[in-house]
């Protein structure tokens, strides 16, 4: 049974910083791309990072360039996504998800297999 459990979500002031962990289960981890994505509340899922299984394609929201870094460790199964200056608007439920395809870096929620249950983040001004 494949299991992705998100966590280090939390309450941050704007401009702060905040690193979300994944934790990765049931599935050969180095063999699928990981993706972060957003939820507001009304609002669609949406991309926020991607990486291909090793790590040499990564793909960002325009968003969150410059601002945001993705990251795995293939070792402990478990892929990493890096907030710095921290807005009110990325306040969201942060979800990972695994896609099968290794090379992918697919902003499409529908390309991904498998899907955590999410950690928030909300960020004050």
């Amino acid at each position: 049974q494949v299991q992705l459990v998100e966590s280090g979500g939390g309450l941050v002031q704007a401009g702060g910083s905040l690193t979300l962990s994944c934790a990765a289960s049931g599935l050969i981890f180095y063999s699928y791309a990981m993706g972060w994505f957003l939820q507001s509340p009304g609002q669609e899922r949406a991309f926020v990072a991607a990486m291909s299984a090793t790590g040499e394609r990564i793909n960002y929201a325009e968003s969150v360039k410059g601002r945001f870094t993705i990251s795995r460790d293939n070792a402990k199964n478990t892929v990493y996504l890096q907030m710095t200056s921290l807005k009110p608007e990325d306040t969201a439920i942060y979800y990972c998800a695994a896609d099968s395809r290794r090379w992918g870096v697919s902003w499409r929620r529908e390309e991904y297999d498998y899907w955590g249950k999410g950690t928030q983040v909300t960020v004050s001004s």
